[in-house]
């Protein structure tokens, strides 16, 4: 049973799998980061009998191509090109996590492509845009495996991951699969997705699942999903943590049965669910992910827009927000002007231009630092070459370089404070 799509997907199509009736209406199901089309695998029977289900991969995950997709808004494109090859105009759809992430785009979006929605462990906004770039620096330094390691803590309960060492197992082997590149970029993504200001736009029947013990996407999340969007309603499923799918397969079935019967005006017969079989994929290529580079307007610069907008989305990317809310929170009548000033020609002009990516200024910044002898501005600014791409090797390789050119005293005091940061930078979680 099933068609699956040949490894040679395009770069703007996504990795699929079919199963069910060619007839039936279709049903996507959208996985989680770090997980293949397998998470759904204890629902697919059940959807079958209804349903013609349409799984897919994550760029680089579950073997697919290793074409990143560093926001929610592409992955919807190339969802949607997929379906627009295989003829689907109109479907359900339900996602976990940045899966559901994709979901609500699509409502909000092409809400007349989206018959009916369910986000399972989904958020308007997934944590911080730090936490998710944090996330990235971690996995380009030390790989995908202390990822790896933790996704059973993240996902499961306690007692599922005691009880279900195979299912454990086949978690940590997901994430391990996965292509690096493919998985930062999908932290990025994460790291910009925010609609908490759009629920209101949703128009679809909804439902939000969300499982009880889940700590990553919790209740809480839900909560805010459901007051925002007009035609939703909460389902909680007890015992359940971040991959409520897998851990409660049965209440997640019968939820996402009656949800999308009900939005189609139908009924279905529950059968037995079967057991999922452990997976394994092979690993892809790393893909390079291109910096995202804002748009400049040509022609009279009095008819540009103000760059302080543009600045102060490219200085929270590139500082992160704790730094850039603690500097503008301390600003006060004096300082207010020079804040505003950094923001707006600092960031929003040289840092917004198009002639070299961030990996690149972050290089000339960390040389002009370390020239002048400022210690302060050098850590934080080595933070943010960590987040711009550049790997502690890399950032080695730039201070033995300004040991040359700016004095061996000056590299060695560099050397101290970018030591210390890349430690607390990169040490995997606990």
């Amino acid at each position: 049973m099933g068609h699956v799509s040949e490894t040679q997907t395009p770069p703007k199509t996504l990795q699929y799998r079919i199963d069910g009736p060619d007839d039936a209406p279709a049903l996507i199901l959208g996985p989680s980061l770090g997980t293949t089309w397998h998470m759904w695998d204890r629902q697919i029977d059940e959807l079958c009998e209804r349903w013609r289900v349409i799984r897919f991969d994550l760029p680089g995950h579950g073997g697919a191509p290793a074409h990143a997709a560093s926001s929610v808004p592409e992955l919807a494109e190339r969802l949607l090109a997929t379906l627009d090859q295989l003829g689907i105009q109109r479907f359900g759809y339900a996602g976990c996590a940045i899966g559901g992430a994709i979901g609500v785009e699509l409502a909000l979006r092409h809400p007349h492509r989206v018959a009916s929605l369910a986000l399972v462990a989904a958020s308007p906004r997934f944590g911080t845009a730090d936490e998710f770039r944090q996330r990235g620096v971690v996995v380009r330094t030390n790989g995908l495996e202390p990822m790896a390691r933790s996704a059973p803590e993240r996902w499961f309960t306690e007692g599922f991951a005691a009880a279900q060492p195979a299912i454990v197992e086949w978690a940590v082997q997901m994430v391990r699969t996965t292509d690096p590149g493919c998985y930062i970029a999908a932290c990025e993504a994460l790291a910009a997705f925010d609609v908490r200001a759009e629920l209101g736009m949703i128009g679809v029947p909804t439902l939000v699942l969300v499982g009880s013990e889940d700590r990553v996407t919790g209740p809480a999340e839900a909560r805010t999903l459901v007051a925002g969007i007009r035609d939703a309603r909460l389902a909680l499923v007890p015992g359940a943590s971040h991959l409520a799918p897998v851990e409660q397969p049965a209440a997640v079935t019968d939820l996402l049965l009656h949800h999308f019967a009900t939005a189609w005006h139908d009924t279905l017969t529950a059968i037995p669910v079967p057991a999922m079989p452990p997976t394994s994929a092979p690993v892809a290529p790393v893909a390079e992910i291109a910096p995202a580079v804002p748009d400049r307007t040509a022609g009279d610069p009095s008819l540009r827009p103000d760059p302080y907008d543009t600045g102060m989305k490219i200085r929270r990317e590139v500082l992160g927000d704790a730094y850039v809310d603690r500097a503008t929170a301390a600003a006060d009548d004096f300082t207010g002007d020079f804040q505003e000033l950094l923001t707006r020609y600092a960031w929003g002009e040289v840092w917004a231009r198009e002639g070299l990516d961030r990996r690149a200024r972050s290089i000339v910044t960390l040389t002009a630092l370390v020239a002048g002898g400022h210690l302060d501005e050098l850590a934080f600014h080595t933070r943010a070459a960590l987040r711009n791409g550049l790997t502690p090797t890399e950032i080695r390789e730039v201070l033995i370089h300004t040991a040359v050119y700016c004095g061996v005293p000056a590299a060695n005091a560099a050397f101290r404070v970018a030591q210390t940061v890349i430690q607390e930078e990169t040490r995997p979680p606990a």
